[in-house]
């Protein structure tokens, strides 16, 4: 079969590495029985060891080529062809306990991530391949350079580890930044705040929007907000922990 050519528009760079591929498949574990859902399996570099340990597994695909290539590849029974975009999916109508996995376009991994995260109750686990700066995103703890609403808004619903880097070379054609593999887990339920994740959003996106501002002029808080809190309104966004926003959250809607 012709190797198919990456298309732009789509983020395309395909994972060849048999290495990698193995180190990730170590980390997914994959047993038999799992629901597992793979967000654009391209060639199938991962695709096909996940099937030697699954008896089904379902894929996500938003190019049409791609996809007829796999509908060709591997019995229906076996493999379910989603031509979708899956920044569009709907996570919702796949089981609960679903395990997602994927080599993530670059160009749409934050907004991915965030439409994923709400899907976060009908989750066991996630692990994606993303660029390395996204990653170090993702796990940073407040008052770092790379802590912010990303951060935040995944750190309120998920344990993350990062769990190793990739270089260029790994993909075909090769990115231009190194990669990194991450896995999210779903906190307990004893463990998730109780917050309105909308209101939570718009707070955080507010106040990361003015990253530079001090937190009396990029929060929604009156001088007795901040005292209600213990925060100092001198601090900046950056400064404040995911458990700090879910309070601020948490406060406003009670006095609002």
């Amino acid at each position: 079969m012709n190797p198919h050519r990456p298309r732009k528009r789509f983020g395309q760079h395909f994972l060849h590495d048999a290495n990698v591929v193995a180190r990730l498949v170590a980390a997914i574990r994959p047993q038999p029985d799992d629901c597992l859902v793979e967000i654009g399996p391209g060639e199938g570099a991962l695709t096909a060891p996940l099937l030697e340990q699954l008896h089904r597994l379902e894929v996500i695909e938003i190019d049409r080529d791609l996809a007829q290539r796999l509908r060709a590849a591997y019995p229906a029974e076996r493999l379910v062809v989603h031509e979708a975009d899956a920044l569009r999916f709907d996570f919702g109508c796949l089981p609960a306990g679903l395990r997602i996995v994927g080599n993530l376009p670059y160009n749409v991994s934050t907004p991915l991530l965030f439409h994923l995260a709400g899907f976060a109750d009908r989750v066991r686990d996630m692990h994606f391949m993303l660029q390395r700066e996204v990653v170090e995103r993702m796990v940073a703890r407040p008052s770092t350079p790379a802590y912010g609403r990303l951060s935040v808004m995944l750190q309120t619903r998920f344990r993350l580890a990062m769990l190793f880097r990739v270089a260029p070379g790994a993909f075909r054609p090769p990115p231009k930044v190194e990669s990194a593999v991450v896995r999210l887990t779903p906190l307990e339920p004893s463990a998730r705040p109780a917050v309105d994740f909308e209101r939570l959003s718009r707070l955080v996106a507010g106040a990361f929007s003015a990253r530079r501002k001090k937190l009396k002029n990029a929060l929604p808080l009156d001088a007795a907000g901040f005292t209600a809190l213990a925060l100092d309104p001198n601090l900046r966004p950056e400064n404040l922990s995911p458990d700090d926003y879910v309070r601020v959250a948490q406060y406003i809607a009670q006095n609002s």
